[in-house]
C-alpha cells in the first residue's frame, strides 16, 4: 500500500504451521495431517472463488488471529514480505531479521485462523519496499532465487495465493519486473509439476479510469514472459490528482478501465472471465492524500452490492487495524480510519462478499 510509514518489527505469535496439502482450486476440499511432536496439526483449504480479505499490519504487535476473530474478517491479507536490504536474496516479514519465514513467526495465528474456516494470503512488497529497493525482485538478480523465496513462503505457511504488491519505484525498474514475472512462472511450473495449487495477484495502484502506463506494462511483461496472473488487484484510493473524488463511483470506473485493458492482454477471455480477474482494495475512511478522497460507510455498501454483481474475485481494504472511529478528521493513519464509525464497521459491510466456490 502507499502508506508512508515507518516500519516496525511484529511480534510473532510462537508456534507451527502444519504441514498441508494443496488441493484443485475448482472445489472445496480440506486436508488434515498427522504430525510429528514439534508440528501443529492444522486444516487448510483452497481460498473461496470470492474472497474478503482485508490487509493486516504484520509490523505492529496486534495478532492476526484476533482481529480476524474481533472483526468477523475470516481471511487476512498478511502485509508485508521483503528483504532486510537492498541486494539481499533472503526475504523476512517486514525485512526484520527477528520475523524470518517460519512457523515460529505467525504459525500460530494463522493455525488459529484455519481452525475457524479462513486463511491467509501472504503479501510481498508494499510502498515501504518498493521504495528502498526490498522488494524481493528489485533487491535479487537471481531469478531462481526470487522463485526460491516464493516458494519457501508457500511451503513453510501452506497457502495457495501470494499477492505482489507493485508500486512506487517497483513500477519503473524494468529488471525488476521482468526478474518477477519470470520467477512467477517459474513457481506456477513447479507448482504444476507438484500438482499444488499456486495463485498470484498483482496489486497495483490505480487511476479513476484504470491502471496507469506503468502499471499495465507490469502485465505485459506477465504476458510476455507466460506468466499467469490470476487477480489484478486495484488500489483504489491515494490517487493524489488534487481533486475531490466520489470513491465509490471511481472504484468502478477505475475497474471497468481494468477489465478493458484486460481485454487487449487476453483478447480471447469472455468478459465475464476478465471480470473475475478483478480485485478492489479500498482504504476505508480519509487516505493519505485526504479528506477529498474519504471512503465512506455509505461507499462500502455501495461497493459490496457492486462487487457482488460484477461477480469480482477478491474485496479488500487497508488496514484491518483501521477498522474504527477513534481518530475522526484525521487522515491516513494507521490504527484508524478519521471518519466517525462504530468499530469492525466495514469489516461488517464486507464480509458477506465472501463466499463459495462456485464456478463463474
Amino acid at each position: 500500500m502507499r502508506l508512508r510509514r515507518t516500519i516496525v518489527a511484529g511480534v510473532a505469535a510462537a508456534a507451527g504451521v502444519a504441514v498441508a496439502v494443496a488441493t484443485p482450486a475448482a472445489a472445496v476440499q480440506t486436508t488434515s495431517v498427522q504430525t510429528t511432536s514439534d508440528e501443529v496439526q492444522t486444516t487448510s483449504a483452497t481460498l473461496p472463488a470470492h474472497v474478503f480479505a482485508p490487509y493486516f499490519e504484520s509490523y505492529t504487535t496486534d495478532n492476526p488471529a484476533t482481529l480476524s476473530q474481533q472483526s468477523g474478517a475470516k481471511f487476512l491479507s498478511m502485509a508485508f514480505i521483503q528483504t532486510a536490504t537492498a541486494g539481499s536474496c533472503t526475504v523476512e516479514w517486514n525485512g526484520n531479521i527477528s520475523t524470518p519465514i517460519s512457523p515460529t513467526t505467525f504459525g500460530a495465528a494463522i493455525k488459529t485462523i484455519r481452525a475457524t474456516g479462513g486463511d491467509v494470503i501472504p503479501s510481498f512488497g508494499g510502498f515501504a519496499a518498493d521504495d528502498t529497493s526490498t522488494e524481493i525482485a528489485d533487491s535479487c538478480t537471481s531469478v531462481p532465487a526470487i522463485a526460491a523465496a516464493y516458494e519457501q513462503v508457500i511451503n513453510t505457511y501452506h497457502v495457495t495465493r501470494l499477492d505482489l504488491d507493485t508500486e512506487d519505484k517497483s513500477l519503473t525498474n524494468p529488471a525488476g519486473v521482468d526478474r518477477r514475472n519470470k520467477a512467477i512462472k517459474m513457481v506456477e511450473d513447479w507448482a504444476a509439476a507438484h500438482h499444488r495449487t499456486v495463485q498470484f495477484t498483482y496489486t497495483l495502484p490505480t487511476t479513476p479510469t484504470g491502471l496507469a502506463p506503468t502499471g499495465l506494462a507490469v502485465l505485459q511483461n506477465a504476458v510476455a514472459n507466460h506468466a499467469r496472473v490470476d487477480i489484478v488487484n486495484i488500489m483504489t484510493f491515494d490517487y493524489f490528482d488534487g481533486l475531490t473524488h466520489e470513491m465509490a463511483t471511481d472504484t468502478q470506473t477505475a475497474a471497468a478501465g481494468l477489465v478493458g485493458q484486460l481485454h487487449m492482454l487476453y483478447p480471447h477471455r469472455t468478459t465475464e472471465r476478465l471480470w473475475s480477474m478483478v480485485g478492489v482494495t479500498e482504504m476505508v475512511g480519509i487516505d493519505d492524500f485526504g479528506a477529498p478522497e474519504t471512503f465512506t460507510l455509505a461507499d462500502a455498501t455501495t461497493v459490496q452490492h457492486w462487487a457482488l454483481a460484477k461477480h469480482i474475485s477478491f474485496l479488500s481494504f487497508w488496514a484491518i487495524e483501521r477498522d474504527n472511529g477513534s481518530c475522526p478528521g484525521s487522515k491516513g493513519q494507521g490504527a484508524c480510519s478519521g471518519v466517525a464509525q462504530t468499530t469492525w464497521q466495514f469489516s461488517h459491510t464486507f464480509e458477506s462478499f465472501t463466499r463459495g466456490h462456485e464456478h463463474d
